[in-house]
């Protein structure tokens, strides 16, 4: 009989666990059974109902291609918009460890389009400190010393209360500046002391009166803030010029209204230009009026480059007015950490290089060069792109994407949805959670440390000691796989005074039709 109780036991279990196993696959079935019902049913998803319950799999593989492209399919050199290797090398510079690369390149060094920076064959020791840059005009009081690289702008409210406290404290770590973007100075970007650039948007942030018009009393108030550094004034940016931003109602909580001035709960829209100018003439007066406010200190303007002629028109202004802003930022219509409709993104305003070349020799042109300073904004992620832009003519450079990534960001293109897998640009407290503001300060600023010490090293490597040491005939460019040509062919430099002494031929019916009382261009006219 003692033998008999284990198998009772053994079998009474086995009946039990089918009646289970039977009552799980009813259950199943009947599942399945209402699933499909629906899918025939319903009218929504077309594929459903020729497909029911076997076209699910459809979305769900959908929803996780994003992942499967980024980690087991795209190369180490393709990808977009930054590839693995510069991601690679942004996370291991942020990390202090190693971001060499073995065995060569995997580039094709002979495609058109492939550039190179050349080297000396006499390179000098690297400077004992990198070089900064001196921004401030005959009107400035205070002038600033800039790094070579740079927090781009990023509000808060695109990027999280703890990313912002991780970027500005890394900026105080290192000594660099941190843009605050067009969403106004938060309680964030104060915390930690980082030197900061006060962006002014059409919206005018932080600085406007109920009704949403310029305020210059609150705006000298902050301004003259011994942390504010330098004060910028949006006309555009990158990722979506020429179109203003809307903050629909339910995201202004009092937090965000205290910081940016407007109502909590109302929908507040920035509009696609400032109201505070209509002219060159007028915007040049603001950004003076700008800088007496802040008490002195350098001001000045960002914009990506559409229209050369309108570009012109502004220096048509500078010449006739001898108002000058201390610095301009070049952002390229390949930045992007804001969201944007997609046809902006993709098919609206110029890329960094040309934009950059456009106020680079317009300024020398009109003898206006070494007065204001140019920075350069868009896709900044190595030394060899700080290189790169200086070659082109920037005095220093911008950066926000590789920043957001030396902060954690792991490229998951999802920053518009408020559900960052990793906490950067979202507004969810428990994904906020996420960054270590000390652990990703230190990364940030060992990030921002080691790509201007490279940045130094190629510039010793190509003889130079300084960024005006550096020439447009030290970059070179393939322009098909058998030729390789120079910047200083490719391009058209200017000569200092030649547009208004004697306008080159390409150049000429931009600068007769540019004119420094107007922003419109006449039909028929160079744009």
């Amino acid at each position: 009989m003692k033998r008999q109780f284990p198998i009772v036991r053994m079998v009474t279990g086995d009946t039990a666990g089918k009646q289970i196993a039977g009552a799980a696959a009813a259950a199943s079935a009947l599942g399945l059974g209402a699933l499909a019902a629906w899918d025939l049913t319903q009218k929504k998803h077309s594929i459903l109902r020729n497909y029911p319950i076997a076209g699910h799999a459809r979305f769900l593989l959908e929803s996780i291609r994003p992942e499967i492209q980024q980690y087991f399919i795209e190369r180490n050199w393709d990808g977009r918009p930054f590839n693995r290797d510069t991601r690679t090398t942004i996370y291991e510079r942020a990390k202090g460890t190693h971001s060499e690369h073995a065995f060569g390149t995997e580039h094709d060094v002979d495609r058109a389009g492939y550039e190179a920076l050349m080297h000396s064959n006499m390179p000098i020791p690297n400077p004992p400190r990198p070089p900064r840059v001196r921004i401030g005009g005959d009107e400035c009081t205070q002038p600033y010393d800039i790094s070579l690289l740079n927090v781009s702008a990023m509000s808060f409210g695109s990027l999280s209360n703890n990313a912002i406290r991780a970027l500005n404290k890394g900026a105080a770590l290192g000594g660099f500046a941190h843009d605050t973007g067009e969403g106004s100075i938060s309680p964030y970007h104060r915390e930690h002391g980082g030197d900061l650039i006060w962006e002014l948007g059409t919206g005018y942030f932080g600085a406007r009166t109920p009704e949403g018009e310029f305020s210059p009393e609150i705006f000298a108030e902050k301004a003259q803030d011994p942390q504010v550094k330098m004060v910028s004034l949006k006309l555009s940016q990158g990722a979506k010029p020429g179109i203003g931003g809307v903050l629909p109602g339910p995201k202004v909580t009092e937090e965000i209204s205290e910081i940016r001035g407007i109502p909590v709960g109302q929908t507040c829209i920035s509009p696609p230009g400032h109201t505070v100018f209509s002219t060159p003439i007028e915007l040049l007066e603001f950004i003076r009026q700008m800088r007496e406010l802040s008490g002195g200190k350098p001001a000045g303007f960002k914009l990506c480059i559409g229209s050369r002629t309108e570009f012109l028109s502004i220096v048509k202004a500078m010449v006739e007015t001898k108002i000058l802003p201390d610095f301009i930022i070049v952002d390229g219509s390949e930045g992007g950490t804001g969201a944007a409709p997609l046809e902006f993104e993709d098919n609206v305003g110029l890329p960094l290089t040309q934009g950059l070349m456009i106020v680079h020799n317009a300024l020398v042109g009109a003898g206006l060069r070494k007065q204001i300073k140019v920075g350069a904004s868009g896709k900044i992620a190595t030394g060899t792109d700080i290189v790169k832009r200086l070659i082109q003519g920037a005095d220093f450079t911008n950066s926000a994407r590789a920043m957001m990534m030396a902060v954690g960001c792991i490229q998951a293109q999802a920053c518009h949805t408020g559900k960052c897998p990793v906490g950067v640009a979202t507004q969810d407290p428990r994904r906020a959670r996420a960054i270590d503001v000390p652990t990703k300060a230190d990364r940030v600023r060992n990030y921002h440390d080691g790509v201007v010490a490279e940045a130094v090293r190629l510039m010793a490597s190509m003889g130079a000691a300084a960024p005006d040491e550096l020439e447009p005939t030290m970059l070179r460019r393939n322009v098909s796989a058998s030729e390789s040509w120079s910047y200083a062919r490719l391009y058209d430099w200017l000569k200092p005074g030649e547009l208004l002494d004697d306008t080159p031929s390409e150049w000429a019916d931009d600068w007769a039709t540019a004119r420094a009382d107007t922003f419109s261009i006449p039909r028929g006219h160079s744009r």
